[in-house]
């Protein structure tokens, strides 16, 4: 089965929001399309930038606007593990998009191995030809379903970061116990693990069941659980595809960044300058610390 995102949604949107958003119709240029087992792809350009889509719905690439520049804004929270650990040495990625999050990682830290698993056959001659990503010798690029290589390898990781969203949703399979487990014995004693999950953006609201109980799991196999709750990102995303200043619908992106040490967060003038990471600080929600 699959979580579909607009199924968490608790509260409606505005009408007028709504009314904004049909106004604004983004005309696209479909550059190059493809097709797989899994997915119906499409590279895309807009005023807005480049985009990786699986069939309507976005899932990676990069804006180019005056008012922002970058990846698509959530995948911002991905770097604040640059932020907490300068030891990261071994890192694997589940779910690749345009391979730029791997690209920034390589730059800021002096990586020794970085595994990249997705189930997508296409992706990475895509990120290549359309979203400058560079390779390198320190990148393993394995083709193959995620929770079969997490069951299958003995390697540990400093790092691991997980963003599978299909083209309906998250895979089930990616939010139980036994997923979590699979994660918590790859990882090495002071690992942290990140993850991209959808919810209701009222995340207190008991009404918010997915969320709270997915909290609630995560907190069973790791010390310390941090949550973010994605506000920053969503008005970035909203000002630069429609010039709105609120965000519009109810779901969001959950980021939860766990490990079994406390880290703590330290400033770094160079990532800070790039990628203002202080914005998305701000969006921690304190539930297990």
């Amino acid at each position: 089965m699959t979580i579909i995102p607009d199924n968490l949604a608790i509260h409606k949107p505005k009408k007028e929001l709504l009314d904004l958003i049909e106004k604004n119709d983004i005309k696209e240029r479909i550059i190059e399309t493809f097709e797989s087992d899994f997915h119906s792809i499409s590279v895309v350009e807009s005023k807005i930038g480049r985009f990786l889509k699986y069939n309507d719905t976005y899932q990676a690439g990069y804006i180019d606007t005056p008012f922002y520049k970058g990846n698509l804004p959530y995948i911002n929270y991905f770097l604040i593990p640059l932020l907490m650990s300068k030891k990261i040495k071994d890192v694997l990625f589940i779910g690749f998009g345009s391979g730029i999050i791997v690209n920034q990682y390589e730059e800021f830290l002096n990586l020794k191995t970085v595994d990249i698993v997705d189930i997508e056959e296409n992706i990475f001659y895509i990120a290549q030809k359309y979203f400058n990503f560079r390779k390198s010798d320190k990148q393993n690029f394995i083709l193959q379903d995620a929770l079969i290589y997490l069951k299958t390898t003995k390697k540990k990781y400093d790092l691991i970061i997980v963003d599978v969203a299909g083209n309906e949703g998250i895979d089930e399979r990616f939010c139980d116990s036994e997923y979590l487990n699979l994660i918590k014995n790859r990882l090495k004693k002071e690992g942290i693990f990140v993850s991209n999950m959808p919810s209701s953006r009222d995340i207190f609201n008991p009404k918010n069941k997915f969320a709270l109980e997915l909290i609630e799991m995560y907190k069973k196999y790791f010390e310390f659980v941090c949550v973010y709750n994605g506000e920053q990102s969503n008005k970035i995303f909203y000002k630069t595809f429609f010039d709105i200043d609120e965000v519009v619908f109810d779901v969001t992106n959950l980021i939860l960044i766990s490990s079994n040490k406390k880290y703590l967060i330290k400033k770094n003038d160079l990532i800070e300058e790039k990628f203002e990471i202080s914005k998305y600080l701000n969006d921690l929600c304190n539930f297990h610390d």
